[in-house]
C-alpha cells in the first residue's frame, strides 16, 4: 500500500487570490473591527430605554454594529485599511 499525496482540489472557475488581496483583506477586517468597537462605545446598536426590542435585540446588537462597521471599510472607512496594508506589504518586502 504506497501514501500518494493529495493535491487541492481547484476549478477554472476559482479565482486565485494573490498574497496583496489576502493583505488588503486582513487590514480591511482589521479597520472593520476597530470601527466595531468604536461604534459600541459609541454607544451605537445599544437597546433604547423605551419601546427596545428585548433581549433578542441585545443579543444581536453585535451584529449589527459589525455590518455596519463593514460597510463603512467598502465605503472607504477611515484610512486605517491603506495605512496597515502599506506597512504590511513594506514588511514584506523586507522593509523595516
Amino acid at each position: 500500500m504506497s501514501l500518494t499525496s493529495i493535491s487541492p482540489v481547484t476549478t477554472a472557475n476559482t479565482p486565485q487570490i494573490t498574497y496583496e488581496e489576502q493583505m488588503q483583506e486582513a487590514a480591511d477586517k482589521l479597520e472593520a473591527a476597530f470601527l466595531a468597537e468604536m461604534l459600541k462605545s459609541a454607544g451605537f446598536g445599544q437597546t433604547p430605554e423605551t419601546f427596545g426590542g428585548g433581549s433578542g435585540e441585545d443579543q444581536f446588537s453585535s451584529f449589527l454594529v459589525q455590518a455596519q462597521a463593514e460597510k463603512m471599510v467598502e465605503a472607504g472607512g477611515i484610512g486605517l485599511s491603506e495605512q496597515i496594508f502599506n506597512t504590511l506589504k513594506e514588511k514584506s518586502n523586507g522593509y523595516s
